[in-house]
């Protein structure tokens, strides 16, 4: 009886899904949403900020590791969301049968969430920051740091729009930005006139082990081990492990196959039925990686033409400023339309990586609370996330600007690396390996996905979590893997606390 009656709740929940394209249908590419949210998420920093910095310090040939980077982050992504798709589970749901206490993985990210959404949050709003100080020609000087002030301001104006805003309107406004800005992007293809065989040989060599010499003339730059350097790249461009992860949740509002079950479900023939879903996530990635790559190669083109010759590299608190050359050296009135589109891709990243917290806490508390449905998707749980990461980046922004001074104005990249270093790198390996144990688990033979996509993922997580580990160990030496590991000791006590609270 009780096979029955789930099944008749899967049946009704699925009878609400959108309806299939034909096989050949042109209608598939309109599936494209949820990966315009990932696109814009990467796109005001790691393309704008870090692939003209990349471009900048080693020329074309770091094409070569934006390209592997994305490959790399699109398996990883449109393999989470094919189970999904298959089975109505999310990794964190996954995660709860891992060996040890019930459900400590997912507690581990939620103990790194905390604070990597708010200093993430701060980031983005910081380099509005910096726009907004350059646009009004340094207002609010305060030694160095009046971008801080600018900042908060912005910060509590997108934060108050993400508190009224849901899936819909994310879906919309992103779509939009990335509309926009990929009509920016052919715009600046023309403009810079690049050189197309070095970025053709840019995408298949490897980039420089070591900075140009006129990059002494920055210290902060100078002094950073390039392996560090090289490895906030690979955690930026293409999103980090919790945008993946929210992904999931996203797919759960498109209700594609059995994303939209309100539980797993193991049954051959539903499972079975819903494969023929696989394509929407499959066109959805793939095209959003194609627009991260394709924004990734005109930007590097533009710091590797336009900043490296002038020897300049986005830095410090001048994230997006000098990036103003790409049009300046055309005609002086083009300048004012690269700062409005600036603004626009970094609000779009600012506004989606808000609200990607709802998504991961959403998801959270169902993994950990499976019978608690009204709390999965309450608008008092919304609401608590967004109020999180706008308070905690409030509070970053504020530490920063009480701690700034004449003679070192804050940087936003130093401020950044760390938490990038786990979330864009380290939890990118775990969800590859991850992905990869639980279609082994949980699908039968028929179902589980080509050999080529779990190699990919394999790869994936190994090469991940090695530049996770080193990039961590060059950066602050054992002080930061220990860190980490506390981290995971916390989350394994929490999980036992948690256990004994609801046993």
């Amino acid at each position: 009886m009780r096979k029955v009656g789930i099944l008749r709740a899967i049946k009704e929940e699925t009878s609400h899904s959108p309806p299939l394209p034909s096989a050949n249908s042109a209608r598939w590419l309109t599936v494209f949403g949820p990966g315009a949210i990932i696109a814009s998420l990467t796109i005001g920093s790691g393309e704008l900020i870090f692939s003209s910095r990349g471009g900048a310090l080693f020329g074309y040939h770091i094409l070569s590791v934006f390209l592997a980077v994305c490959v790399l982050k699109w398996g990883l992504t449109f393999a989470t969301a094919r189970h999904l798709v298959l089975t109505g589970a999310h990794p964190f749901q996954r995660w709860m049968g891992l060996p040890g206490p019930r459900g400590w993985l997912p507690l581990v990210f939620l103990l790194l969430a905390i604070p990597a959404f708010p200093i993430f949050v701060s980031f983005h709003a910081g380099t509005l920051g910096t726009l907004a100080v350059a646009l009004t020609e340094g207002s609010f000087s305060l030694q160095g740091a009046g971008y801080l002030i600018w900042a908060l301001g912005i910060l509590v104006v997108i934060g108050t729009l993400a508190f009224t805003g849901g899936y819909g309107r994310l879906e919309i406004v992103q779509i939009i930005v990335v509309a926009l800005l990929l009509l920016s992007t052919v715009f600046a293809v023309f403009l810079i006139h690049p050189d197309w065989f070095a970025m053709l040989k840019g995408v298949i060599t490897l980039p420089l082990t070591d900075y140009p010499d006129w990059v002494e003339q920055y210290p902060e730059v100078a002094n950073r081990a390039v392996w560090v350097e090289l490895t906030t790249y690979v955690g930026v461009v293409g999103g980090s492990g919790y945008d993946y992860l929210a992904y999931c949740a996203f797919l759960r509002e498109k209700q594609w196959g059995n994303a939209g079950l309100n539980m797993i479900t193991d049954d051959p023939t539903q499972t079975t039925s819903a494969r023929c879903w696989i394509r929407a996530p499959l066109i959805d990635c793939t095209i959003s990686f194609a627009i991260v790559f394709l924004f990734s190669a005109v930007f590097v083109a533009c710091g590797t033409e336009i900043l490296a010759t002038h020897e300049q590299i986005p830095k410090g608190d001048h994230l997006l400023t000098v990036q103003a050359k790409f049009v300046a050296v055309v005609s002086p009135w083009l300048k004012p339309l690269y700062y409005a589109g600036a603004i626009l891709a970094m609000a779009g990243t600012l506004y989606g990586t808000i609200r990607v917290a709802p998504a991961i806490l959403g998801e959270l508390a169902r993994a950990l609370l499976p019978h608690k449905r009204e709390l999965w998707r309450s608008s008092r749980l919304e609401s608590l996330a967004v109020l999180w990461v706008c308070l905690g980046g409030v509070v970053v922004l504020g530490l920063k600007l009480a701690t700034a001074s004449s003679t070192q104005p804050p940087g936003l990249i130093a401020l950044v690396t760390p938490a990038n270093l786990f979330t864009g790198v380290f939890a990118c390996g775990i969800i590859c390996l991850l992905s990869a144990w639980a279609d082994q688990q949980h699908l039968s033979s028929q179902l589980r996905p080509p050999l080529a996509l779990t190699i990919l993922n394999l790869m994936g997580g190994i090469l991940f979590l090695f530049l996770g580990v080193k990039g961590y160990w060059d950066h602050s030496g054992i002080g930061a893997i220990a860190i980490f590991l506390g981290t995971v000791a916390a989350g394994l006590l929490a999980a036992r606390w948690f256990r004994r609270l609801n046993s």
